[in-house]
């Protein structure tokens, strides 16, 4: 809540033309915002908007439209589905999504809550899903049920606090160097794909340039626009084919066709036996949260000015925020999970902009993606995609990460958290590391002395636990085949 004792963001901030630099007043302007979590904030009085909102809004709905394609694509090949439920479920999810939680939730009701994109991180489980017998509705339904649990007892809020800088380095490092070489490696296979590898390496070499020059200017901000522009244009140049086939429409929110026994996903409602079944991948997706969720809110105190405590997205706001979405997009027929938004975040706290502004103009924009369809043909298309995630989501990650590690003992923590997580992956690193590292076994060895019994073994104990079996359940544990079948 608003403290009645300071000054309202109408009174408290300044015009442009009162500061010598744009960042200055970018900084001023994240400084004196104190938003209502739960209640109605309204442009001019509690948020304004700037030229900088259009750099995540952007962001947002490259990556909204990228991974909702991707993670739907992958449903319906594992479910037999054609092309057409694709593109219909996709505008489904993009409209539920960007009217209900990015404008009105994020954007109006509760500037505090990361909007709730796509989480990428389960898409390679989803055929494995579908031979277990997932119902994604019943799958939905567990997810926001485990996260509004999480949120209520400050689990997530909590686990980010116990995560120490070494900890949270290491896993931002690696995510964004395993993305930057995955991104990297999908440009070349894709040019190389058609017989004219050139055109990868010439899309690659270009942007790299770009962005150089963007950092030395100080304005990353505009690497996502920018960079994804040049890598359309260098591609078209060179002779890359291109077409849209995606044409304007509006798909039906209506559950009983998209949860019918011959009509949507061709699976009807949900029985106990798909609960059963859904319940080890809906808490694996909900253990994946508190690490994405770190990484977003680190990005913000790192690019922040630090009298900006009122805009820092809470991680227990947001997970309420996703799962609402959850169960809500998929009560209208969508089959995508969700997690915090990172597409938006990061470019966000790069340009120093809130959450409101950007959150209502990437609503916007992506509502008006999904009706004109031709626009997904554009954001999903390989060099734009490629060059989007780089510079927007895992360059910045991996910067940040080497940003955090200041000394041996950050050094020696977030190590091991890129070892453990390459071994297995990042949400298992992440806690094994985090457990290891708040017990003095690595990294600062005072560190326990500081912690209580509940931060030192209790919080970090469950997450190992809990995310290792439901990682071995799945079979996500190297060597251990899947405990279903």
């Amino acid at each position: 809540m608003q403290n009645k004792n300071t000054k309202s963001y109408r009174e408290s901030r300044k015009p442009r033309s009162q500061f010598t630099s744009r960042g200055e007043y970018l900084n001023h302007e994240l400084s004196v915002m104190n938003p209502k979590r739960w209640g109605l904030n309204l442009p001019g009085r509690d948020f304004n908007f700037a030229f900088e909102d259009l750099i995540p809004a952007i962001a947002g709905t490259i990556g909204l439209t990228v991974m909702c394609t991707a993670v739907t694509n992958a449903f319906a090949n594992a479910y037999g589905l054609d092309q057409a439920f694709i593109i219909e479920n996709v505008r489904v999810d993009m409209l539920v999504v960007s009217v209900l939680f990015v404008i009105l939730f994020s954007g109006f009701f509760n500037p505090r809550a990361n909007l709730p994109g796509i989480h990428g991180p389960m898409m390679p489980l989803i055929p494995l899903m579908a031979v277990s017998g997932t119902h994604p509705l019943a799958l939905a339904i567990l997810i926001a049920i485990f996260g509004i649990i999480l949120s209520i007892t400050k689990g997530g809020s909590r686990l980010v606090k116990v995560t120490s800088q070494g900890v949270a380095g290491g896993l931002l490092v690696y995510l964004g160097a395993i993305g930057t070489i995955g991104q990297v490696g999908a440009i070349q296979k894709w040019a190389n794909g058609m017989n004219l590898g050139y055109i990868g390496f010439v899309v690659l070499i270009a942007n790299l340039i770009l962005y150089a020059y963007l950092a030395r200017a100080k304005k990353r901000w505009l690497a996502i626009p920018i960079c994804s522009f040049l890598a359309a244009a260098v591609a078209l140049v060179l002779g890359a084919p291109f077409e849209f086939t995606t044409s304007p429409g509006l798909p039906s929110f209506n559950p009983f066709y998209w949860w019918g026994e011959d009509t949507g996903w061709k699976l009807g409602m949900p029985g106990l036996s798909h609960f059963i079944s859904s319940l080890p991948f809906a808490i694996l997706a909900v253990a994946m949260w508190s690490p994405d969720f770190l990484g977003h809110r680190i990005f913000q105190e790192m690019h922040y000015p630090k009298a900006a405590k009122n805009v820092l997205m809470d991680v227990d706001d947001t997970m309420i925020n996703c799962s609402a979405r959850q169960v809500t997009s998929a009560f209208f027929g969508s089959g995508c999970i969700t997690s915090s938004w990172g597409t938006y975040m990061i470019p966000a706290a790069i340009a120093k902009r809130p959450i409101p502004g950007g959150a209502i103009v990437c609503g916007v924009l992506s509502a008006i993606v999904a009706v004109a369809g031709f626009p997904m043909d554009i954001a999903v298309w390989r060099p734009v995609l490629g060059i989007a995630l780089l510079v927007g989501v895992y360059l910045p990650l991996l910067e940040a990460g080497m940003e955090m590690v200041h000394d041996s003992k950050d050094t020696q923590a977030s190590g091991i958290c890129i070892f453990s997580s390459a071994v297995v992956n990042p949400v298992f690193g992440w806690a094994l590391t985090m457990f290891l590292d708040n017990n003095g076994f690595i990294g600062d060895k005072e560190r326990p002395t500081r912690l209580s019994i509940g931060d030192r073994l209790i919080i970090p104990g469950i997450a190992l636990l809990v995310s290792t079996v439901a990682m071995a359940i799945v079979g996500m544990i190297p060597g251990i085949p899947p405990l279903i079948q």
